[in-house]
């Protein structure tokens, strides 16, 4: 699962951010996170309707972890203990962290709570991207270096190399 770093503003401004290994694109232009309402991070969208996502990278695993061991619940100071930056993002009401190379801002539109799971889904309405994983005018996933998460050994793997092309190589199996 792709390692995706939420943020949100606090009540009092202050930055939180938390480690999500489940979520994914729903439709075009929609994401969909499994986050429970007892996150801060819920609480937190569902007041300012707005979120980011970030593609959280090799360097910053440390961080990333933290973000998920550490609950805002229970640390105030939780993004400053990181030693991470912020800075608001250009079209919603959270923060982007500085350091991850490549973040979605999102529209709150609706949490879902159903017999089949619970999550936030939100509008990516923006797409920021450092420079230096940029190709062109097209992200390279590969200059990410995004980490994934292997929920069976609880381990993080690096993800960089390009191995096929999507809604093509199958095609070869068509008859």
């Amino acid at each position: 699962m792709p390692v995706l770093m939420v943020a949100t503003y606090n009540e009092d401004g202050s930055v939180n951010v938390m480690n999500a290994a489940w979520g994914t694109m729903q439709e075009r232009g929609n994401v969909a996170l499994n986050l429970t309402e007892t996150h801060k991070t819920v609480k937190n969208i569902k007041a300012r309707g707005a979120f980011t996502v970030s593609i959280a990278d090799a360097a910053h695993v440390v961080e990333a972890d933290y973000f998920g061991v550490e609950s805002g619940n229970r640390v105030a100071g939780k993004f400053e203990n990181s030693g991470l930056t912020a800075s608001k993002a250009e079209t919603v009401d959270a923060p982007v962290i500085n350091e991850f190379p490549l973040c979605l801002e999102c529209e709150f539109i609706e949490y879902q709570d159903g017999e089949y799971g619970c999550g936030v889904i939100g509008r990516v309405v923006n797409v920021t991207a450092d420079e230096n994983v940029m190709a062109g005018d097209k992200v390279d996933m590969s200059l990410v270096n995004a980490i994934a998460f292997d929920p069976y050994t609880h381990g993080y793997y690096k993800v960089t190399e390009r191995i096929g092309e999507a809604f093509k190589d199958g095609l070869q199996l068509k008859k």
